[in-house]
């Protein structure tokens, strides 16, 4: 954490109440009366003990942000701001904590006690992926009479990284929705976990016929079971670009991040790859690899490289996402 330097605005009521100043003190002056220069002199002195007192209420501020383990770009995230007053007697009255454009909506204390920690919820939204090494909070207070508002900036030192938007896109469902077609199809097959009832077909044989289900339908009905090893989704995401195509390269992230993330969620076995990284996701925990992955990636300028990819297995469901925007099933 680093304190940058205490700054004062003045604010309307201030500036209203420096205008009656100097008012009082012009005519104070010209009528040379006693009792207008002593109101002037009373004046004067409620301004400066508000500017002392409001500097003596921020110092001795420490400021910690307290964030979940996981963060993804442009969604609210809960988080916990704590601060602390140092202050051994004095506490510090009406404090606003304010971060544009992480937090968006500002945090109001009335009270923080001498020697008091303090935590409170927030929601921090971070517009865009990345690393964020320096997240800038604005601690300010009008106290006591609201003629100026102290602002001391505090940068917090940490490093987070933020993932791609996890948010399906416009055209997402389209595509999704064909690619959890193909998935699908790909989950029948002759094990003996099962997987539903279905109408008949030509090729199924006699004894997949499930009696109880064609009385109740009027039709031959079968039972229909799983394979016992459930195909996996190769996705391979080209980070050549040409020099063209730089504006595409975000929405290809997005919506590459979107798909790892889905499809982890339904327990689909995913083999990623990109240039320079390699990663298999058999289980959901591990998806954070890849979106750790794509929150820091950048492209390669070049042609297309989508033909170097050899897949693991050609029985497999493949998918390439290029900075294109192209997404297709193989």
């Amino acid at each position: 954490m680093r304190f940058r330097a205490i700054r004062a605005r003045v604010t309307r009521g201030g500036a209203l109440f420096t205008l009656a100043l100097l008012m009082t003190g012009a005519g104070a002056f010209i009528s040379a009366n006693n009792l207008l220069f002593l109101v002037f002199s009373s004046m004067l002195a409620l301004l400066l003990v508000s500017g002392f007192l409001s500097r003596l209420v921020l110092s001795g501020l420490e400021l910690e942000l307290l964030l979940p383990e996981h963060v993804s770009a442009r969604a609210p995230t809960p988080a916990r701001v704590r601060i602390r007053n140092l202050k051994r007697l004095t506490p510090s009255f009406s404090i606003e904590v304010a971060a544009p454009p992480v937090l968006r909506t500002p945090l109001y204390l009335p009270l923080i006690p001498g020697r008091a920690v303090i935590e409170a919820p927030v929601d921090l939204t971070f517009p865009y992926r990345g690393r964020h090494r320096e997240n800038l909070f604005r601690i300010s207070t009008k106290f006591p009479f609201g003629f100026l508002r102290r602002t001391m900036m505090v940068a917090l030192r940490r490093e987070t990284i933020v993932y791609p938007v996890l948010e399906p896109r416009e055209d997402a469902e389209a595509w999704f929705a064909e690619i959890a077609g193909e998935i699908e199809t790909n989950v029948r097959g002759a094990g003996q976990d099962f997987h539903r009832i279905r109408p008949y077909e030509t090729t199924d044989g006699a004894r997949m016929v499930d009696w109880k289900s064609t009385a109740h339908s009027g039709s031959l009905q079968v039972r229909e079971f799983s394979r016992e090893r459930q195909r996996a989704v190769e996705v391979f995401f080209d980070r050549m670009i040409q020099p063209g195509e730089a504006p595409g390269f975000e929405p290809a992230v997005e919506r590459c991040a979107f798909l790892v993330w889905e499809l982890s969620g339904r327990d689909v076995e995913i083999l990623f790859r990109s240039q320079q990284f390699d990663m298999a996701v058999p289980e959901e925990g591990e998806v954070y690899g890849i979106l750790r992955f794509l929150a820091l990636t950048e492209p390669i300028v070049g042609e297309p490289s989508e033909n170097a990819w050899e897949p693991d297995d050609p029985m497999n469901v493949r998918i390439v996402i290029s900075a294109g925007g192209t997404i297709r099933g193989r």
